[in-house]
């Protein structure tokens, strides 16, 4: 069983000055690495002791519709909910997170979020030791006003950019390497900001938001838009020094529309200090992954996303907007004809994007959608059926949510009749 508390606390991310935040935990800023392995049943107990109503939402966990912590699932000051469930999925790096309708900007931008790492029994030969050569990089960007807090007023189109970077909560952060290659698992906790990592040198792609990937990937960069994870191994030399990086991207949007969402900044991310003798590491195994791809299903679902909006709607929560079968696997379709960025996120699906061979296909729970494009992902529901409460779909910029960019879908079993509409506020838990 875990325990999380959310609770305001103190930080101290600049010499002399005390920024007010919230954490879980006993974390004044984030929360603790959650970890469980495949087949395992699951616990939380989360209090909330926070001045207002929070949720806590388990992003990328396949799970029961009850316990998945977004918006019909809320606690009260005070109040403790509790989600129990079984973990049925490979090993990926996840993470959670506030989910208030038209509060998670906020929540989230006060320090509310950790990682909850699922493992199981499939070997793979990479870096594995949590905190030595296998480690977390919660990156997230905050702006400060003088007398410390954070700035909350200063909103874009895309939402809340900030100018100081954090890392694990750190300002100006560095690591000190011990081995000759070591594993990020990157995590873009950012509301708006998008990051283009880079080392300024390969680095061998293995996982993204869903798992491993079928075999490694060299990439010079990756990039990273608000709730998308990637981890990387990084080949480091005795002595040699080396920075993670964001560099720019135009994040496919023209006029100037992707400074908006951070594109065109570069930032030192985290510093790496390799010591000047390293334990031998092995090699970047050439299999990772073993899962089946997913095979095209015969139902297209279309999403068209404008103004915040996704098909003209803002987000109900009493409203059914769509209703999937139980364990289907679908195509989506997500047509962005907004001028701004966008990315998508599905709750309790696993994503494959069709832009590459069904045998490198990633599995993902968040994708980019960018202004004039189709992207088509075939999506896979869990395996649990509730003809009464829903999943999420959203838009994962997070003032985007909060102005309405959310629908919402029931996943029902054979013979169940779905409900015609929601009981909003109420916790089903």
């Amino acid at each position: 069983m875990f325990g999380l508390t959310a609770a305001p606390g103190t930080s101290a991310f600049l010499d002399g000055l005390a920024t007010p935040t919230w954490g879980y935990g006993g974390m004044p800023f984030g929360g603790p690495t959650l970890r469980a392995r495949r087949g395992e049943e699951v616990v939380v107990r989360v209090t909330n002791r926070l001045p207002e109503t929070t949720t806590t939402h388990w992003h990328g966990m396949t799970l029961p519709a009850r316990m998945d912590g977004g918006p019909h699932q809320p606690i009260a000051p005070g109040e403790t909910w509790e989600a129990s469930w079984r973990v049925e999925q490979p090993a990926a790096t996840l993470w959670y997170h506030p989910h208030p309708h038209g509060a998670t900007e906020r929540h989230v931008h006060r320090g509310l979020s950790g990682l909850f790492l699922v493992d199981d029994d499939v070997p793979v030969d990479l870096p594995d030791r949590y905190g030595v050569d296998d480690v977390p990089v919660v990156l997230t960007d905050r702006g400060l006003a003088p007398d410390g807090a954070f700035d909350e007023q200063h909103r874009n189109a895309v939402g809340l950019l900030g100018d100081t970077v954090l890392a694990n909560g750190t300002v100006a952060p560095y690591l000190d390497v011990r081995t000759s290659r070591v594993r990020l698992r990157v995590l873009n906790a950012s509301p708006a900001r998008s990051y283009r990592l880079s080392v300024g040198a390969p680095v061998s792609l293995v996982g993204v938001d869903g798992g491993l990937l079928p075999a490694p990937r060299v990439v010079d960069d990756v990039l990273l838009t608000p709730g998308e994870r990637a981890e990387i191994v990084v080949e480091c030399a005795p002595g040699r020094r080396m920075v993670l990086r964001s560099l720019p991207d135009d994040l496919g949007a023209v006029n100037g529309v992707a400074a908006a969402a951070g594109g065109a900044d570069s930032l030192d991310l985290l510093e790496l200090r390799p010591a000047d003798r390293l334990e031998a590491s092995p090699p970047v195994p050439a299999v990772l992954s073993r899962e089946a791809p997913l095979t095209e299903g015969s139902t297209v679902r279309r999403f068209v996303l404008a103004n915040n909006r996704i098909n003209g709607l803002a987000m109900d929560p009493t409203r059914v907007d769509e209703v999937v079968p139980v364990g289907a696997t679908e195509t989506w379709e997500f047509t962005n004809r907004h001028t701004l960025p966008h990315n998508i996120h599905v709750h309790d699906a696993r994503l494959q994007v069709l832009d590459v061979p069904a045998a490198a296909r990633a599995w993902k729970d968040t994708v980019a959608v960018a202004p004039g494009t189709t992207v088509r992902a075939l999506v896979r529901v869990g395996p649990y059926a509730d003809p009464e409460v829903p999943y999420m779909l959203h838009c994962h910029l997070l003032r985007h949510e909060d102005d309405g960019m959310m629908l919402q879908f029931l996943v029902v079993g054979p013979g169940q009749r779905p409900a015609t509409t929601i009981a909003a506020g109420h916790d089903h838990g």
